[in-house]
């Protein structure tokens, strides 16, 4: 897992002028993320950028829920929650495990609740 590093070479901190500073350049283009996972982690983001899809993780934080459930504590159709988790499934963002002819959901990992708390705090920051 690769994480975000700040480039600690000499000449990136003071910038009051319009000059390239070759140094930066090449430490950043150095330490560039492979395409694939700039369009992965943008996919990523699209999935959450829906007000339904954030509800719904939200309402995993707080328990278990299956797709009955989930459409009471929105008020939406099961029909619209089922579509919903498709996409949150797809992302890999929840989970679900059978009990009989219920399905259960759940958030996939504890990426998610980082992920989604780092959001709410950045928010409720500014």
């Amino acid at each position: 897992m690769n994480n975000i590093e700040v480039c600690d070479c000499s000449g990136c901190d003071d910038c009051d002028c319009n000059e390239i500073h070759e140094d930066c350049i090449k430490c950043v283009r150095d330490n560039m993320l492979e395409e694939e996972t700039f369009l992965k982690l943008s996919d990523l983001f699209k999935v959450l950028g829906d007000n339904t899809r954030i509800k719904i993780i939200y309402a995993l934080f707080k328990k278990e829920l299956c797709v009955c459930d989930i459409a009471q504590v929105l008020s939406m159709s099961q029909s619209s929650i089922s579509h919903q988790l498709r996409i949150l499934k797809s992302a890999h963002l929840v989970k679900f495990r059978r009990e009989g002819k219920v399905v259960y959901y759940s958030l996939d990992d504890e990426h998610i609740f980082q992920l989604f708390n780092a959001g709410l705090e950045h928010i409720q920051h500014n």
